[in-house]
């Protein structure tokens, strides 16, 4: 008889594939310094989460990550609109959505530090990788809604706000929650390494700019999974949320 192995069962054993290769690689180089087995990584993390500092580091990069694709989020959402309103809108946008994608993430940052104080960097930094693929696929999304549901709607006189709410929204929903899904990591990428080219005090950047200065791997390591851990964590609780406010606007 076959047993089913649920598809949660199949990423742990995924993950503990690749930790297992992680730390025999470690076990053959003998080298903590190049790369850091499992245990000694857990082991400074356990010890890391003890500390006052550690928070207040995972608090500040979290607070101005979060902000700055927050305002990403609206910003696109709003430019997204204009655009699908206003033909002569859409048109003088692309240039500048356009030179957000095809810029690198280092010549923004470098350009930034003139004008922006490195503390807030980040923030800036990930607005700027959130804004072009939330606007795109947006844009995208309202472009595509059903003519016929809009047709039907004309027909039964259905108001703007009834449109926008049971038609417009119902259709973009998927659009809005694949962008969502991939500025969300492109923005945690973007602004550590805002944060690490800035060095700004107290900053999860911070922390890895120095352990790679000390060459201190284990802390490199426990900090890249601490980002990976809270980026994910976000990730889940910002799509169930609006996932969840979905169901009740879908229930009025």
């Amino acid at each position: 008889m076959k047993t089913s192995i649920t598809s949660d069962k199949k990423r742990i054993l995924a993950a503990a594939f690749w930790i297992l290769i992680w730390q025999l690689a470690s076990m053959w180089l003998k080298q903590e310094i190049l790369l850091a087995s499992p245990v000694s990584v857990i082991k400074r993390l356990g010890e890391l989460i003890l500390t006052a500092d550690f928070w207040l580091s995972a608090g500040f990069s979290f607070v101005r990550i979060v902000l700055g694709f927050l305002l990403g989020l609206a910003a696109g959402t709003l430019l997204a609109v204009i655009s699908y309103a206003f033909t002569v809108a859409a048109v003088l946008f692309n240039p500048l959505i356009t030179v957000i994608k095809s810029t690198p993430v280092a010549s923004f940052i470098i350009l930034c530090l003139i004008w922006i104080p490195s503390r807030n960097l980040s923030v800036f930094i990930s607005f700027l990788m959130v804004l072009p693929v939330v606007y795109t696929n947006i844009l995208e999304g309202i472009r595509q809604t059903d003519r016929q549901l809009l047709e039907m709607a004309d027909v039964f006189g259905v108001n703007l706000g009834r449109r926008i709410l049971y038609i417009y929204v119902s259709q973009v929903m998927p659009y809005f929650l694949t962008g969502c899904r991939l500025s969300l990591g492109l923005c945690w990428k973007a602004g550590v390494a805002a944060e690490v080219i800035g060095i700004p005090s107290g900053s999860i950047g911070e922390k890895l700019y120095h352990a790679k200065i000390y060459l201190n791997t284990p802390d490199l390591f426990a900090w890249t999974i601490v980002i990976i851990l809270i980026s994910f964590l976000f990730e889940k609780l910002f799509l169930s949320v609006v996932k969840k406010l979905m169901e009740i606007l879908e229930r009025r």
